[in-house]
């Protein structure tokens, strides 16, 4: 186990944070009408479901930090709790800034234009109209939608409206930013403005977060990869390193085997650095 020393450069830290849902319990057929009566008397009955395990990490100013994991690993969940949508159920989080995620801040509206989505979405961030007028221009530009952003958004291909609500969101030049999912949609030319606008974002000494089951998006975009797996920290680290072994894992499980995929996921567990922040007096 390492500590971290909180310093300046720190943007996100993830300190010791769990997540546990209360969901109701499916009656057994045969035991219904009992279940029933008990109800009477105590209520419905739950389970927990443990969606994050005691997570903790740091993220530092100037990196690009890919999350990958199975469906149902925690990691929407995580992305929920970075940006204060949900409390988690233990332990805490803390940010130099609010995180912006793509997609909730940027909310766009199927019945007005491209343009009319732009004042609308950057309005709704908090920007003024003098401060919107100057970046318009390059949000158009970064969206490609030169011939189109009179046309309502929903004669937009999903494609289209993704690149709008990329460059919406980013045009506040955010902090931190999470990005769940949206780089998955566009053409090459679309993917390297993408990589070129999160470059100059990590420039200006912000954090970008990146949930993607695309493990190509992953290695071109990111500079650092967490595997969280049924709500634990697999690995962290290099993004050849760490899609490699996911993809070894996700193969395995696509293929009905349980065993090996167990076996690999207990190993890189145990030669997982667990991180232990360090809070100075």
């Amino acid at each position: 186990m390492t500590g971290e020393n909180l310093e300046k450069d720190v943007a996100v830290v993830v300190d010791h944070v769990s997540m546990t849902y209360k969901v109701r319990a499916k009656d057994d057929e045969g035991k219904r009408t009992l279940r029933r009566r008990v109800r009477d008397f105590i209520g419905t009955t739950t389970v927990d479901v443990h969606a994050l395990k005691e997570l903790t990490f740091v993220a530092h100013r100037g990196e690009s930090v890919g999350v990958i994991g199975t469906n149902g690993s925690g990691k929407s969940t995580l992305m929920k709790i970075l940006t204060g949508q949900i409390n988690p159920t233990s332990g805490n989080v803390h940010a130099t800034s609010t995180p912006v995620m793509l997609g909730v801040n940027a909310a766009l509206q199927p019945q007005i234009s491209g343009d009319d989505n732009i004042t609308l979405g950057c309005l709704a961030m908090g920007m003024t109209r003098r401060q919107l007028e100057p970046k318009r221009e390059s949000i158009i530009a970064l969206a490609g939608l030169q011939d189109s952003i009179h046309l309502p958004l929903k004669s937009y291909s999903s494609g289209m409206s993704a690149r709008l609500q990329f460059a919406i969101a980013t045009s506040i030049d955010p902090d931190i930013l999470i990005i769940d999912e949206a780089l998955n949609t566009g053409d090459a030319q679309f993917r390297e403005k993408t990589r070129q606008h999160l470059d100059s974002l990590r420039g200006q000494a912000g954090c970008v977060f990146l949930v993607s089951h695309s493990l190509g998006t992953i290695r071109e975009m990111c500079s650092r990869v967490l595997w969280i797996e049924r709500g634990v920290l697999i690995m962290d680290g290099d993004p050849e390193e760490v899609t490699e072994q996911y993809d070894s894992y996700a193969g395995q499980m696509g293929r009905g085997r349980v065993k090996a995929p167990r076996k690999q996921r207990n190993a890189l567990m145990e030669q997982l650095v667990k991180t232990e922040v360090v809070w100075s007096p």
